[in-house]
């Protein structure tokens, strides 16, 4: 059913072109004109400008044909993470790697290389259908934004699949929510070897808070951690302020927000237990905060008609798919909280994020066929 060589040079075409998020634009007219060659409407909404990206977000249309049912939605995303530029894939043995120090760009190419055989497929082989939406977002990998800053006045589904996860014959249907934290720490500066006395260290105030945290895996439901540390300006200053950058993620709410306040709640005892008298003054330690909630739970029921196209299909192809939580979040966690009940499938990428990222021709083939099921019996 799946034309291999068309589907290999589909992929290699596509991540052959660098697209950092941010600068999308030269993918973003790939796809358009690919789209178009499908016989699909294609729109482009107002995301770009409003993110600061070379392009927006595309919103392809397939009528209807042969069928009347809902519209179903296929989505992926154009943006990779860096290093991008000058990526070069090459096939060897069934699997495409880079053939240099950059990503591959299998996330999320490899999901739109297996949307568009489906299509070609569907088209040549006059598989009936009803309204097949692609939406293609950008700057995911930069805290979901092409999603967050979607027009959705132009979607009409109202059930979706992304294709943004990895392995094979994976569905994920429930993923945390997340809140982005900025804590920063101001103490006092003063001479290291001169004046040690007359200072406070931010450092020592925020160390303390950080080794008082529950970090890592907190529970089956939620992790927390603290990314970044900036702060102090040489080794003979005490050092006046630290930035921290940090995340709590939990798929239970009150969880979440219970993470949250005991990260800053560290944060507050420590710089309390700093503060002291120097000199007949009493010199405190302060803690500003910025708590951002960056995305919110996707729970899919078991039971949701997405979840179950998706099984039937598997089974017409003798396949079991496994159910799965997720562990962090996607263009679906959005689609799901704008009332598109959206699952995620994997597409066969490995080792993501890195240069050792890589995905197997016959994943992608197996990830298709699967494609091309489910649209028959949507």
């Amino acid at each position: 059913m799946v034309n291999v060589e068309r589907l290999k040079k589909e992929f290699a075409r596509q991540a052959g072109i660098a697209s950092p998020s941010f600068r999308e634009g030269e993918i973003s007219r790939y796809l358009v004109e690919r789209f178009r060659s499908l016989g699909m409407s294609v729109v482009m909404d107002d995301a770009g400008s409003a993110i600061g990206s070379e392009s927006g977000n595309i919103i392809a249309r397939l009528p209807a044909s042969g069928k009347d049912c809902e519209p179903l939605l296929l989505s992926a995303h154009m943006d990779t993470v860096v290093p991008a530029d000058g990526v070069r894939p090459v096939l060897v043995d069934g699997i495409f790697r880079s053939a240099g120090d950059t990503v591959l760009g299998a996330d999320d190419k490899a999901g739109l290389a297996e949307i568009v055989e489906a299509l070609e497929i569907v088209k040549e082989q006059g598989v009936p259908h009803g309204i097949i939406e692609v939406v293609v977002t950008v700057c995911e990998e930069k805290g979901l934004l092409g999603a967050k800053h979607l027009d959705y006045s132009k979607v009409v589904s109202r059930r979706g699949l992304a294709l943004d996860t990895s392995g094979t014959d994976r569905v994920i249907n429930t993923a945390p929510a997340a809140n982005k934290m900025r804590f920063v720490i101001t103490g006092r500066e003063s001479h290291a070897g001169i004046d040690p006395e007359k200072g406070v260290s931010a450092i020592v105030a925020a160390a303390t808070g950080i080794a008082a945290m529950r970090l890592g895996r907190i529970d089956y439901e939620t992790t927390a951690n603290i990314g970044t540390i900036q702060g102090g300006s040489a080794t003979n200053i005490i050092p006046r302020q630290v930035v921290l950058e940090g995340e709590a993620r939990s798929h239970d709410p009150a969880k979440l927000q219970t993470q949250t306040e005991h990260m800053l709640a560290c944060l507050r005892d420590a710089a309390q237990a700093s503060a002291r008298s120097i000199g007949g003054e009493q010199v405190s330690v302060s803690v500003e905060t910025q708590i951002v909630s960056d995305y919110p739970c996707m729970a899919v029921s078991p039971d949701a008609d997405i979840l179950q196209l998706v099984e039937r299909a598997a089974r017409q192809l003798d396949r079991v798919v496994a159910l799965c939580d997720g562990g962090g979040g996607s263009d679906a966690n959005i689609f799901n909280a704008h009332g598109i009940e959206t699952v995620i499938i994997g597409t066969g990428m490995t080792d993501v994020h890195t240069v050792a990222e890589s995905v197997h021709v016959a994943d992608m083939v197996r990830v298709t066929e699967l494609l091309v099921e489910i649209i028959r019996l949507a």
